[in-house]
């Protein structure tokens, strides 16, 4: 492992134990949100969220995926307050395992573009300092309740989704409202779309410079995201690049064979406007 990766690991573990970061120790799973009915063939409606995805996310041409949170009207406001009401209103403990991780992420990416559109304008989500005392970010406040249980954005992601289902791709799924994160995605989840919306996302942000940056002699820059959660990548360096290979085109995947190592992380913190 590069001098890099192992320093950004010891500071993410000493910002941990301060309540400031994020750990690539393996998450523990919240085992009453394991349960699943992979019999069930109900389907949950997201098309409340799909509509303001399909009227707010703007893709650019650098394939950057951007939110226009000022332009959202007082009415589509209503319509996210409303959706995210209802998910939380579904058992849905009671669904098959598909249904599940698209309702977990819809109500993820909602409920994050929820709290900015209550704090907007903004420069970075993480000034939305709401969780509490040397908490960064809002993700540490509880936001939303289902099954009548009140959780945070760190719950879903950290306690439900990361443990539950032990993919990496989850990572492309949720949508932390910043310029360095995997895109927004301008249509919802569904138990139907999931895994290839997942896999596509995974391919676009692996081939962008916010997932690997080629930088010049060659080194190798990579998202701090496979920093910040190793574990789930293969929990090493060498994992790592193996994720990254599955993912990379041709050209891109030959530049990092050639590096043997990542040289750096990066991330942008930038509100995605």
């Amino acid at each position: 492992m590069s001098v890099v990766f192992r320093l950004v690991a010891l500071v993410t573990v000493l910002l941990v134990v301060s309540g400031f970061g994020f750990s690539s120790r393996a998450p523990q799973p919240w085992e009453d949100w394991a349960v699943h009915n992979d019999a069930d063939t109900r389907v949950i409606d997201h098309g409340a969220w799909s509509g303001l995805l399909a009227a707010y996310v703007k893709p650019g041409s650098d394939g950057l995926n951007l939110f226009a949170y000022g332009a959202v009207t007082p009415a589509d406001r209503q319509v996210l307050k409303d959706y995210i009401a209802r998910l939380g209103g579904v058992a849905i403990t009671g669904f098959n395992r598909k249904e599940q991780l698209a309702f977990w992420l819809n109500l993820y990416n909602a409920v994050t573009v929820q709290v900015i559109l209550d704090h907007y304008p903004v420069k970075s989500i993480k000034d939305i300092d709401i969780s509490g005392f040397l908490k960064d970010g809002p993700w540490q406040k509880e936001l939303v309740s289902v099954e009548e249980t009140p959780l945070t954005l760190d719950n879903i992601e950290h306690d439900i989704l990361r443990p539950i289902w032990r993919d990496p791709r989850i990572h492309y799924g949720v949508n932390c409202a910043s310029v360095g994160c995997p895109n927004l995605m301008a249509e919802a989840f569904t138990g139907v779309n999931v895994d290839a919306m997942l896999d596509a996302n995974a391919r676009a942000y692996v081939n962008s410079p916010r997932g690997v940056l080629i930088e010049s002699g060659g080194s190798v820059s990579v998202s701090s995201i496979y920093s910040w959660f190793a574990y789930d990548f293969g929990n090493s360096e060498a994992g790592v690049m193996k994720h990254l290979l599955q993912y990379a085109e041709p050209a891109l995947a030959e530049k990092i064979r050639a590096a043997n190592d990542l040289a750096d992380t990066h991330y942008d913190w930038a509100l995605n406007e």
